[in-house]
């Protein structure tokens, strides 16, 4: 996943603006970044005091900017407006990279409080930018003349892409109507904000306690050690407890023999913010619905679902849902025959009742040992964080050229976070820094994102990018590896998959930088480095053992590959079925009621009673924490058709490894931004458009010949 900035295009530059400087000396998020690597965010001096100041400062100085370049008296041109718009708001680019890190992983009631103030405050600010008259009036000018077509064909894009944003986001309305979706986006603003406070709370107050010795039944080592540790940094007294979070929730339900636990995890999880309580979220998402819907009537689009669309690559809600029922009832049909395996085992062991859905993790393993003869702990002993983190720069040096080196001379924002320089192996040349943040704790939000701290650039030398990835592993014991599973490893790929895409970045202009690109392709990078977890080459020299540092047998390899397919169905359901009830929802122009809306969608989908959707409606925080996903979550389907067509270029070559292809990979694919249409990069590294079929192949799924 990928966080994106509030301000897109418009937070890069130089400072120009000067006044109070003298009250603002002393905040440190005011100061430029120092030190190495042409700066690095100085997390050893912030305070949360120093937010709502310091936002205060950056706000008016990018007003002012874009003030004196919306009212030049010269004709526009693209160094006196598109260049200046990117030199502008260099201070609140960084302030604002600060101010989301500390909302994501170091979240307090003291910063919640300046979050809840500030989001509309910053929301009213993006829009006095997107619907200043005259600056819009100089964008326009160019993206229409003649001249313009005389430029690099990057600029050319750098224009369009902003002349399209500013329309999209009401620049041509009339003063009455912009004044109505600046209105409707702050409050939409403090409701984002509100839901996701409201969610953070609801994972970090609720657990499953741990009483005796016998509520650790099925659970390996490492899990029990982690429930412990988390009662202990709770202060809770008892043996252990179950966090909310994905990370704790879905190990408990794999192992856990305790059915009544299980149910209870389960429905902890499945509630949040479906409680009634005071983080209830569906009085908060059904009004953030009926805003869109405003908006988009606003905007002159008939849903929310197709303003949302009007920048992606698939353009009509109609062939995202076209897609993703295309793949729903093959998906649907391998989960009924995998439920079948499942309930012979029930009955056979005398259970007496019928799959439910905090069952289905614990005999889908069951199946999985019984017919793969693959047993999750049986692998999990191989996987070991800091050893997959070193295979995938192994990955990354065999792809790209990428090579790793950690740091301690730049400061962090918690002692869990470490930092690499990254430089190419060939040439020695610096191209960023990664940081890593791997670990769950209070105050952060749970799953998994990427985060650009800095977009490349060259439009005034060279910028180095700094990215991070974020992840939610659970520490465990002191002293001991912490071992992952098979899902979370594959995570682990995917989050660097989109770090690398900014890591690989080469391009003039940081408004189309590293993964500025399309949400519906964005994804793509990431899913697609996910095949290279698996490849022996990675299984052999980095997936050992912790006690014997042993490499994976070959027999457990080839048993790995054999169930590579297994339990598809159940993630494709899962995933699909809150992708469909998101479009669902963005397509609908009434007044919903979220549980009946939820209901009726998934009954007319025949949705399998043992699976709930990844993410149920009043949780949905990639949709209602932000619009980034909203009407978009499809876009992690959409993107794997294309990363498993991707995938086929490397297996029709010599192999994951093949340079020729892996070069063809970055020239035209992770170093090129967004300067270029999506579609057309994609046809330069292929040569053709991706084909769905791929998809079926590598999900094992039937291939539906089209008339």
């Amino acid at each position: 996943m990928i966080m994106k900035k509030l301000m897109t295009i418009f937070l890069m530059g130089t400072t120009l603006f000067a006044a109070n400087a003298q009250t603002n000396s002393n905040n440190p998020l005011l100061k430029k970044w120092t030190g190495p690597y042409g700066g690095v965010p100085a997390f050893n001096e912030y305070k949360v005091s120093d937010f709502k100041p310091a936002l205060q400062f950056a706000i008016q100085e990018k007003l002012n900017e874009v003030d004196a370049i919306a009212n030049s008296t010269k004709a526009p041109t693209f160094d006196n407006t598109i260049a200046a718009l990117e030199r502008s708001g260099k201070t609140m680019s960084r302030i604002y990279t600060v101010y989301g890190i500390y909302g994501s992983t170091l979240s307090t009631p003291e910063f919640d409080a300046v979050e809840t103030e500030m989001s509309p405050k910053l929301s009213a600010f993006n829009d006095k930018v997107l619907q200043n008259k005259k600056l819009f009036t100089r964008i326009e000018t160019l993206y229409n003349s003649k001249e313009s077509k005389k430029l690099t064909s990057e600029q050319q894009r750098l224009i369009w892409l902003y002349y399209t944003d500013f329309v999209r986001e009401g620049a041509k309305l009339n003063e009455k109507d912009k004044e109505k979706v600046a209105k409707i986006n702050q409050e939409l603003a403090s409701l984002f904000t509100k839901f996701s406070q409201n969610l953070l709370a609801e994972e970090h107050n609720q657990y499953v306690a741990l009483n005796v010795e016998s509520d650790f039944d099925g659970l390996p080592a490492e899990v029990k050690n982690a429930a412990i540790a988390e009662a202990k940094s709770r202060k809770l007294d008892v043996m252990g407890c179950v966090a909310n979070t994905r990370s704790s929730i879905e190990p408990f339900l794999t192992f856990s023999t305790r059915r009544d636990l299980r149910e209870k995890a389960f429905d902890i999880f499945v509630k949040r913010g479906d409680n009634g309580n005071a983080n209830d979220n569906n009085s908060t998402l059904v009004t953030i619905l009926q805003l869109r819907t405003e908006k988009a009537k606003l905007l002159g689009f008939p849903t929310f679902a197709d303003w949302s669309l009007s920048n992606k690559m698939a353009k009509d809600p109609k062939k995202t849902l076209d897609l993703m029922l295309s793949v729903w009832e093959p998906a649907v049909e391998k989960v009924h025959q995998d439920v079948a395996e499942m309930q012979k085992i029930v009955d056979a062991e005398g259970g007496k009742f019928k799959i439910q859905p905090w069952d289905y993790r614990f005999y889908a393993e069951k199946v999985r040992k019984a017919k793969y003869d693959l047993d999750q702990n049986e692998v999990k002993p191989y996987l070991q964080l800091e050893n997959l983190r070193e295979g995938m720069f192994w990955v990354a040096g065999e792809l790209f050229n990428l090579s790793f080196k950690q740091i301690t001379n730049v400061p962090v924002y918690h002692p869990d976070v470490r930092v690499w320089e990254v430089s190419n192996k060939i040439t020695g040349k610096v191209v960023g820094l990664w940081y890593f943040d791997p670990y769950a704790r209070a105050g952060k939000r749970s799953g998994a994102w990427m985060n650009a701290y800095r977009d490349q650039q060259k439009m005034d030398g060279e910028v180095l990018t700094i990215v991070s990835n974020n992840c939610n592993f659970i520490k465990g014991t002191a002293n001991e590896p912490v071992l992952i599973s098979w899902e979370d490893a594959t995570t682990l790929f995917h989050e660097f998959g989109h770090a690398l895409h900014g890591l690989c970045s080469n391009v003039t202009y940081p408004s189309l930088s590293g993964t500025n690109v399309a949400r519906d392709y964005v994804e793509f990078p990431s899913q697609l480095l996910e095949h290279w977890l698996a490849t022996p080459e990675v299984l052999n020299k980095f997936a050992l053992h912790y006690k014997t540092n042993q490499p994976l047998p070959q027999s457990l390899v080839d048993r790995i590959e054999k169930a590579a397919n297994f339990n598809e169905g159940f993630s494709t359901v899962e995933t699909i079925s809150s992708s469909l009830i998101d479009m669902k929802l963005h397509l609908a122009t009434e007044t919903i009621d979220p549980h009946k809306f939820e209901k009726e969608t998934l009954d007319a989908l025949h949705m399998p009673s043992e699976i709930v959707m990844r993410h149920r409606i009043p949780q949905f925080g990639h949709i209602f924490s932000g619009d980034g996903y909203a009407a978009g979550y499809y876009s992690y389907l959409w993107a794997d058709v294309i990363n498993a067509d991707a995938y086929e270029a490397f297996t029709e070559g010599k192999g994951p490894y093949d340079k020729e292809v892996a070069k063809r990979l970055y020239d035209d694919i992770f170093s090129v931004g967004n300067t270029i249409d999506q579609e057309k990069a994609y046809e330069n590294f292929r040569g053709r458009a991706p084909k769905s079929d791929a998809l079926m192949r590598a999900r094992n799924f039937p291939i539906i010949n089209k008339k």
